[in-house]
């Protein structure tokens, strides 16, 4: 059973960045997608960010342009780049995996994901 583990949030002043990464426990191979999602209290879980094997992405039309995912098989890690981070932004971000294909429609759909890391906070203060 793969494992997640993110790191890199933190605080940040409106117009800064961030890179969060996600290291898998496993070695990831086959068909699989790979994302990022991000939760204030009180409200659903937001998919923002996802990648899958053949390293097509998504984005939430909120990040478009400001966020970028990646990834680096050889470190087992998913990484986002944050940019121009506005308050809105602020949350608990999460990393999420799940096998198989999945239609691009879905993927940022959380409830499709079945391994979820813990979690790390993004502060964007004005």
């Amino acid at each position: 059973q793969v494992q997640l583990a993110e790191s890199g949030g933190g605080s940040v002043q409106a117009g800064g960045s961030l890179r969060l990464s996600c290291t898998a426990s496993l070695n990831i191979a086959g068909t699989y997608v790979w994302g990022w999602f991000r939760q204030t209290p009180g409200q659903e879980r937001e998919g923002v960010a996802t990648i899958d094997d053949d390293g097509a992405t998504t984005y939430a039309d909120s990040v478009k342009g400001r966020f970028t995912s990646s990834r680096d098989n050889l470190k087992r890690t998913l990484y986002l780049e944050m940019n121009s981070l506005t308050p809105d932004d602020t949350a608990i971000y999460y990393c999420a995996f799940r096998w198989g294909r999945l239609a691009r429609d879905y993927r940022l759909r959380h409830f499709v994901y079945t391994i979820w890391g813990h979690g790390t906070q993004v502060s964007v203060s004005s």
